[in-house]
C-alpha cells in the first residue's frame, strides 16, 4: 500500500478509527515473568492497574513513542537484561534511525531477536513498552497508541506494517500429516513397537508426541507444544498419541521407551527433552533456538 498522504486529514482519522486493514496479530507467548527495571526501555507504572482496568487505561501508562529510548539491539548472547521478555508494543528501526515496523507480542526479547536473525539489515535499533495487563485489547491499543502517533508525524504507515509485506510477519508452515506408526491396530507387526519409536525419534531431527492432532490438539498442553514448534518455523513430526487405530498400544509403551509417565513429549535429536513445561521454560529463556539448530 502506498504511503498515507500526510496532507489528507480523512485518510488519519480512518487510520484513528482502527480499519481493520491494518490490525496486528499477536504472536503467541506464555504469560511474562514480572518485569525487571531497565533505565533505557519505556516500563510501564504497576500501581496504575486492576483487574478491571480499560485498556485504553493500561495504555495511557505506557510512554508515547517519541519518548521512548532507542536502544541498540544486542545479540542474542547479551539480550538478557536488556530487552525484558514480557508482553507488549515494539518498534523497529533501521540504520539511519527510520522506524520499519510496529508490532505487539508475548515476549519482546523473542520477536525482536527473531527479526534481528531474519532481517538483520532492517534492525539496527528498538523501543519496547511493556504492557501490564497483556489480553488482546490491552496489547492491540498500545500497538494503536504508537501506530496513530507515528502517523501523526510523519503522514504514513511503517513500510512493515503496510498492507501486503510479509517481511515481518512470521507465515505459518504449511501443516504435515501426523505421523502413523503402524498400518492399522489389526496388522501383526513384524518389528516391536519399542523398535519403531526408537528408529522415529534418531531418524528425525524433532518428534512431538501429543494427544490428537497438529492440526487439532485434544489437550492444552499439547495445543501449546504446537504453538511453540510452529513458531520457531521447525520443521517437526507430530504423533498422536491417542490415535488408537494406527498407533494403537503407543501410550503404555513410550512411557517405557522414555522413562516419561505423561504426554506430549518431545524428543529432539533422538534424545527425550521433556513435556510441555520444559519446552515452555527453554522458549521463555530463548534456548530452543540453538537446541533446533
Amino acid at each position: 500500500m502506498a504511503a498515507l498522504n500526510p496532507s489528507s486529514s480523512s485518510k488519519l482519522q480512518l487510520f484513528s478509527n482502527v480499519s481493520s486493514r491494518y490490525s496486528p496479530s499477536i504472536s503467541f507467548y506464555p504469560l511474562p515473568k514480572p518485569a525487571v527495571s531497565f533505565s533505557s526501555i519505556a516500563l510501564v507504572r504497576k500501581t496504575l492497574f486492576s483487574r478491571n482496568r480499560n485498556p485504553r487505561a493500561i495504555v495511557s501508562a505506557i510512554k508515547k513513542l517519541a519518548e521512548t529510548e532507542l536502544v541498540p539491539i544486542p545479540s542474542e548472547d547479551s539480550i538478557t537484561g536488556i530487552i525484558p521478555s514480557d508482553s507488549g508494543v515494539y518498534a523497529v528501526y533501521g540504520a539511519s534511525d527510520d522506524i520499519q515496523f510496529v508490532g505487539i507480542t508475548r515476549n519482546l526479547a523473542a520477536s525482536i531477536l527473531g527479526h534481528k536473525k531474519s532481517v538483520p539489515e532492517l534492525c539496527s535499533s528498538v523501543k519496547v513498552g511493556v504492557v501490564e495487563e497483556p489480553d488482546k485489547s490491552s496489547l492491540t491499543e498500545a500497538w494503536k497508541s504508537w501506530m496513530e502517533e507515528h502517523i501523526a508525524a510523519t503522514g504514513k504507515v511503517p513500510v512493515g506494517n503496510e498492507p501486503g509485506n510479509s517481511t515481518w510477519v512470521k507465515k505459518s508452515p504449511r501443516k504435515k500429516s501426523d505421523l502413523r506408526l503402524t498400518p492399522g491396530r489389526h496388522v501383526q507387526l513384524t518389528v516391536p513397537l519399542e523398535d519403531l519409536i526408537d528408529r522415529l525419534v534418531k531418524e528425525n531431527k524433532v518428534v512431538a508426541f501429543i494427544k490428537g492432532s497438529r492440526s487439532s490438539p485434544q489437550c492444552g498442553f499439547s495445543q501449546r507444544v504446537v504453538t511453540i514448534l510452529e513458531s520457531q518455523g521447525m520443521d517437526y513430526e507430530s504423533v498422536n498419541v491417542l490415535d488408537e487405530e494406527y498407533n494403537y498400544g503407543l501410550r503404555e509403551t513410550l512411557k517405557k521407551y522414555s522413562n516419561w509417565p505423561t504426554f506430549p513429549q518431545i524428543f529432539v535429536d533422538g534424545e527425550l527433552i521433556g513435556g510441555c513445561d520444559i519446552l515452555t521454560s527453554m522458549y521463555e529463556k530463548g534456548e530452543l533456538s540453538g537446541l533446533f539448530k
